[in-house]
């Protein structure tokens, strides 16, 4: 009798866990189902016109999800001019420039406007002048047009601690330079010829865009950056405000209806077309469950991180000094 009793016991134990389970089950479904229509809203809002408002910001990289978020933009039928809010200190060169021919391909279709917030430094300013018109505020930071190649030598170290680092290359340019030896007059003049390449084609963007004169050109493109408030005498932004000026210079100039919308469009995950983490988090928010939605947001821009490559175009004070 006991026996049966126990037996009975652990059936209803297990109904319980089984219950709980299902409906964790049930809820990771809803939280999916929810994050997926979230992510699909601008397909939802076809038809409704609107300004369509694209953040970038952060690390440059020309990545997948963002060129793509940018072509949806470019193809929707609903979307009538586009708000590019930027605050960004650059990133990958071969990213910047991707970035740029999307930006410069979406203008070609609808009018774009950049607000600049805290900064539009090297490749973020090669963004900003990809797109019509440019907002600052007074205090943002815009420009570093140049073009920087560090890297750190390690010679006296190693003579001090006697460790030499020996090396057999096909020609003496190979893998130079390297910091585990000076740094030959050939490779320093190869690496100056890359530079010089480089920000000859900054500064045609720079001098296509903006129309500069050479004179112009040459006082902004030392390197520096400059306030917002500077930036505007010096023609590198077109006026200072923020979203608001950014809409009333789209209705003005570009005739664009007034009292448009302006809504958000997001980027796709980069693990599906759905978007599994994000469509989790963005799940989890609707269920108020915002801790577990960071731990989301947090793995998927993780994921992005791990594929950042190439050479850098990337404005930071310490780097400068």
């Amino acid at each position: 009798m006991s026996f049966d009793a126990d037996l009975l016991a652990d059936r209803r134990r297990l109904r319980r866990r089984l219950s709980w389970w299902r409906a964790f089950a049930f809820l990771v479904v809803i939280a999916v189902i929810l994050g997926g229509a979230w992510a699909m809203r601008d397909r939802v809002s076809v038809g409704e016109k609107q300004i369509a408002r694209i953040e970038i910001s952060g690390f440059i990289s020309g990545d997948d999800r963002t060129l793509d978020l940018i072509k949806r933009v470019r193809e929707s039928n609903s979307v009538a001019a586009v708000i590019v809010e930027l605050s960004s200190p650059g990133g990958t060169t071969a990213g910047s420039e991707a970035l740029y021919d999307a930006l410069r391909r979406l203008s070609a279709k609808k009018p774009t406007v950049t607000v600049v917030d805290t900064l539009a430094a090297s490749g973020g300013y090669i963004a900003a002048i990809g797109t019509d018109h440019i907002v600052s505020r007074e205090t943002s930071l815009v420009g570093s047009i140049g073009v920087l190649f560090q890297y750190p030598n390690f010679t006296s170290l190693l003579d001090h601690v006697g460790i030499s680092v020996e090396s057999i290359k096909s020609s003496p340019l190979k893998a130079a330079p390297s910091g585990f030896e000076p740094t030959s007059p050939e490779a320093r003049a190869a690496i100056a010829s890359l530079v010089s390449d480089s920000f000859a084609w900054f500064k045609r963007l720079v001098r296509e865009r903006r129309s500069y004169t050479d004179a112009e050109l040459n006082t902004v493109a030392d390197g520096r950056v400059f306030t917002g408030h500077q930036a505007l005498g010096l023609k590198l932004v077109d006026e200072i405000g923020g979203e608001r000026e950014a809409i009333a210079w789209l209705e003005r100039e570009k005739k664009i209806t007034p009292d448009l919308p302006v809504r958000e469009w997001k980027r796709r995950s980069s693990d599906s077309e759905w978007g599994l983490w994000s469509a989790l988090g963005t799940g989890a928010t609707f269920l108020g469950w915002h801790d577990v939605a960071a731990i989301f947001d947090r793995l998927d821009n993780q994921l992005a991180a791990q594929r950042l490559d190439g050479l850098l175009a990337l404005w930071h004070p310490a780097l400068e000094k």
